[in-house]
């Protein structure tokens, strides 16, 4: 088989106008490379080479087959173990291998029904107080984000860690959004500044840490004191032993890492994709109420409980669909080639940085026609079939695909679901469309609010 040359971006001296655009338009520039190149293209920024892959099939060849010689790149992980420590974000080989063996348990099917009863009580006190609010006027205007991370986070501490936090939710939102702001901008820097260094930077992220640590902390230590088996993830991993590996468990300092991610990761991506998913919905009124008349036609007037989503395709479909225009990480992180390795009729050497992106990979007309259209139809039981395998892939792929994805998409169906029958949402009348903006997640760039009003039987 021959290999390919790939062309790529020559902008400035050693790249660096492309690198600068990179950092600052991270989206448009994705779109541009694929628009320019097509599916492969590589580029020098300084002294690194970097391969950018947006073909399912070189998805697939990235994350699936040569998963074990193409790992994430060191950079990203030193970041976010800043905050994370040596969690299953972070660590690789044999250690990550047992980490998610310890934690995988939490994310057994079985345990699903009782996460959504969990669930319900906080999606419901939400849904309560607009219903509220709006016994006293006709509509209720509310800040998306805002409200989809508060909900969020009190739904990822019940489920995982039976504990409200709602006083401090505020304060915990702010102390997210300040990491996942500075999480981005030191990505994409040549190297990190010490801790002890007292720059802005650095005075905002350690003042951010010291809230996420003392709320973490203190959950570990009191369960610790507790020593009461409540069934859940902090439960779990304060009484986990592998069985598989070296029969040893986990020490506290350990637990802390791996609540502090699942925390983090649990609610902040969610959150995010529920502001889509939210706006879409807003968007396109017609989906909404067909999701409404599959509802009453599956559940009457009662309630959508946790056996009746397998039931729901219609909403699955229009949540599947949120998520291929906008999934919350837009690609994957940044993987290394720890050795010579063939990617299609591409080598890719040793030690070469790879890129994938999801957003355009799931926004091509080859896969998806009138890729911009909003049409869950595509995922229906008659049309999924259609999509090739990787061309959506919102979630990662392969072994290190999210260990959450099933909880996630349960979540979203269930808010939406419970909210549905009871409550209408539309755009706010002169506001501009969202324009998506990349930090820690894909999120809308300014706030973005929607109208809600009671559903008028």
């Amino acid at each position: 088989m021959t290999t390919k040359t790939l062309n790529g971006p020559k902008e400035g001296v050693f790249n660096l106008r492309f690198a600068k655009r990179l950092r600052n338009q991270l989206v448009d520039t994705y779109e541009s490379l694929h628009r320019e190149f097509g599916d492969r293209c590589a580029c020098r920024i300084g002294p690194y080479q970097i391969f950018f892959f947006f073909h399912p099939d070189d998805v697939h060849e990235i994350l699936v087959t040569n998963s074990k010689t193409i790992l994430r790149d060191p950079r990203p992980m030193q970041v976010f173990a800043q905050w994370n420590g040596n969690s299953l974000l972070i660590t690789e080989g044999e250690q990550w291998l047992r980490q998610r063996r310890l934690v995988q348990p939490a994310f057994q099917a079985r345990r699903f029904e009782a996460y959504s009863q969990k669930m319900i009580v906080e999606i419901d006190a939400l849904k309560d107080q607009l219903l509220a609010r709006l016994k006293t006027q006709p509509s209720v205007e509310i800040d998306v984000d805002e409200t989809m991370t508060s909900l969020t986070l009190n739904i990822i501490c019940q489920t995982m860690f039976s504990t409200d936090l709602k006083a401090r939710a505020s304060e915990i939102r702010t102390a997210v959004a300040t990491l996942a702001e500075i999480a981005y901008h030191e990505m994409q820097q040549p190297f990190l500044w010490p801790l002890w260094l007292p720059t802005r930077w650095n005075r905002r992220k350690k003042a951010a840490m010291a809230v996420l640590d003392q709320v973490v902390w203190d959950m570990v230590r009191q369960r610790r004191r507790e020593n009461v088996d409540k069934g859940d993830l902090l439960s779990m991993l304060l009484a986990a032993v592998d069985e598989e590996g070296d029969g040893g468990t986990l020490t506290d300092r350990q637990v802390r890492d791996e609540a502090m991610t699942l925390m983090l990761a649990g609610h902040d991506t969610t959150a995010a994709a529920l502001d889509w998913l939210f706006w879409l919905l807003a968007k396109h009124p017609d989906a909404a109420d067909r999701c409404r008349q599959e509802i009453q036609q599956t559940c009457g007037d009662r309630p959508v409980e946790f056996s009746d989503l397998p039931k729901l395709t219609w909403l699955n479909a229009v949540i599947r669909e949120s998520l291929r225009l906008y999934p919350p990480a837009i690609g994957v992180f940044l993987r290394k080639a720890t050795q010579d390795v063939r990617i299609g009729d591409v080598n890719v050497p040793k030690g070469a940085l790879i890129s994938l992106s999801s957003l355009v990979t799931h926004r091509d007309a080859r896969w998806f026609p009138e890729p911009d259209r909003f049409d869950p139809e595509r995922f229906l039981p008659s049309r999924v079939g259609s999509i090739p395998p990787y061309a959506w892939f919102p979630f990662g792929a392969g072994p290190r695909s999210c260990i959450g994805l099933h909880f996630a998409m349960m979540e979203m169906s269930l808010i939406v679901a419970r909210w549905l029958p009871a409550l209408r949402w539309t755009t706010v009348a002169g506001q501009p469309d969202p324009v998506p903006h990349m930090t820690a997640a894909l999120r809308p760039k300014d706030i973005l609010k929607l109208r809600f009003e009671v559903v008028r039987q």
